[in-house]
């Protein structure tokens, strides 16, 4: 997400780097870039110039710490004012029940699908969500909301034989009320473009239902359009805030840095993936830091949070501290992963890992090792020295992959119970305290980050 504007805004500031002093020359040229970066990623281009305003007078004059380089600070200056430029604070939802949302936007920003994910967030949240499906005119409109609802067991209405919008969400709310929902998602139509019809029943629906929220579904690639089509949304609605959906595609992020400013109208949810889970909600200091490669430890530790089992999690430390590991627990710990999402996106989250490349291939190997482990019976997962010959050949048929990747895998998994096993005992705790103090590595360790092979075990 958003590694376009990464990539180019990193490299922007990579001049600074080694500069013993922040002077107007370099600091000019460097913002040049930053100005360019901004462009380049779609951001508007008054709100690129105010923003390289803001931080050009916010270096002037700027003291650069003994501790610290003019690189780090003035990206720590960029750092604030993108928070700044985003929406300082957190910009979650109004706080009270029953709770009533209204989605809006244009065909195929993902409003169908954001009010799935939207009601399985509200629903971690203590709400008892409902959708109610007001789109009457695409086809499967209805079917879609429905078939969501169904399958994560959400409250659904819908009304197939009637066009009639307004009438279509007071039926819906006085039912989802009878039912006992407090968290009431009404699913608008779309059009190809903003126009007076959509515009009427929009405004109609709001009138008749009062909506506490009434959210814009914008879809991230569509750039500088999204921010006109926020503008004109808000000035005929009146929108409460903003869901950006399908930052997981190839969006240059330009949308993200323009719609608060443009618009003013806060952002507060990101749609990450297709999954109805692939949702966030919105912190501006969180995405600042993902933007300029940072990383995003709250968040991932939050994902990390829902999708892990905590006593799972201590039992599976207490076996690798005991270099008790075996295929099944590792099984277990790459399930548990996938679940919180893709590598790639994963290791965005995390500092210093943002430039670090994870693509279809290395997210092949992970599918592949993860064929291999489910190939084995249970008792040669918790017994990998049964893997002999004959074994191995019957896992490479199963999982349809050459017995050499399987081989590759078991020598790394042999290895990391190796390195297990050296940090056992008050020695080795000792050694890594030597080492710590020092800043040297692990002598004689296997370097799991480059080994050959499946690739998957070592990077888990």
């Amino acid at each position: 997400m958003l590694e376009s504007l990464t990539d180019r805004l990193g490299n922007a500031l990579r001049s600074l780097r080694g500069q013993a002093k922040l002077t107007e020359e370099n600091m000019t040229e460097s913002l040049q870039e930053v100005r360019k970066a901004l462009l380049a990623a779609d951001v508007h281009f008054r709100v690129a110039r105010e923003f390289i305003d803001r931080v050009a007078k916010q270096c002037e004059g700027q003291a650069v710490l003994k501790s610290v380089t003019p690189g780090q600070m003035i990206v720590k200056i960029i750092h604030d004012e993108l928070v700044s430029l985003l929406g300082e604070g957190s910009t979650a939802l109004e706080d009270k029940k029953p709770l009533r949302v209204l989605l809006l936007g244009l065909q195929g920003s993902g409003k169908t699908t954001f009010a799935g994910k939207l009601a399985l967030h509200l629903r971690k949240n203590g709400y008892t969500p409902a959708v109610i499906a007001c789109d009457v005119y695409r086809p499967a409109a209805i079917d879609q909301l429905e078939t969501l609802a169904r399958d994560n067991d959400i409250l659904f209405y819908g009304e197939r034989d009637s066009k009639n919008v307004r009438k279509i969400g007071r039926n819906g709310w006085e039912w989802a009320k009878e039912q006992g929902a407090d968290a009431i998602i009404f699913d608008t139509a779309g059009r190809l473009q903003i126009d007076e019809p959509l515009v009427k029943e929009v405004v109609d629906l709001k009138k008749e239902v009062q909506p506490d929220e009434s959210i814009l579904v914008a879809d991230a690639a569509l750039g500088q359009e999204a921010v006109n089509v926020a503008k004109t949304f808000h000035e005929a609605v009146g929108l409460t805030g903003i869901a950006l959906s399908k930052l997981d595609g190839d969006t240059r992020g330009g949308a993200a840095l323009s719609m608060k400013a443009i618009a003013q109208v806060p952002i507060k949810f990101l749609g990450t993936g297709e999954k109805v889970t692939d949702l966030e909600v919105f912190h501006p200091d969180r995405l600042a830091g993902r933007i300029l490669g940072m990383g995003d430890v709250v968040s991932l530790v939050e994902k990390a949070q829902d999708t892990i089992d905590e006593d799972e999690a201590k039992r599976m430390a207490e076996k690798m501290q005991r270099a008790e590991f075996n295929f099944e627990d590792f099984l277990s710990q790459m399930q548990a992963v996938k679940k919180m999402g893709s590598l790639g996106g994963l290791m965005k989250m995390m500092p210093g890992m943002g430039n670090v490349e994870v693509g279809d291939k290395e997210e092949k190997k992970l599918k592949h090792t993860e064929a291999l482990i489910q190939s084995m019976t249970l008792q040669e997962r918790q017994n990998p020295q049964l893997l002999n010959g004959s074994r191995r050949a019957r896992i490479s048929r199963g999982a349809g992959l050459p017995v050499k990747d399987l081989n590759a895998l078991i020598k790394q998994f042999q290895q990391m119970k190796k390195m297990m096993r050296m940090m056992k005992g008050p020695k080795a705790r000792k050694m890594m305290k030597k080492m710590q103090k020092s800043g040297a590595g692990m002598p004689d360790m296997p370097d799991l980050g480059n080994m050959g092979g499946m690739g998957g075990l070592p990077r888990m």
